[in-house]
């Protein structure tokens, strides 16, 4: 469920290292505390979006996974 103001970013079907590009990509629009939601069905987003948030000064805010669909919320640092 998004927050308001949450942005959205389906990322379902793309392959590593597609997922975290696209993230980054997003992410550099925003402004310093705005929040995105990432869904990627990627396993290796599990790995690679942590690893980019901690990179680049990210906040994760939760992972989740739901029927086969990993839920990110990242807070831009």
């Amino acid at each position: 469920m998004l927050s308001e103001g949450e942005l959205y970013l389906d990322l379902k079907g793309l392959k590593c290292p597609l997922p975290v590009l696209k993230t980054r990509k997003a992410m550099a629009k925003l402004q310093s505390g705005a929040r995105i939601q990432v869904a990627a069905t990627d396993p290796m987003a599990a790995i690679d979006i942590p690893h980019f948030c901690n990179e680049a000064g990210h906040r994760l805010v939760s992972q989740e996974l739901a029927g086969g669909v990993r839920l990110f919320v990242i807070e831009k640092g």
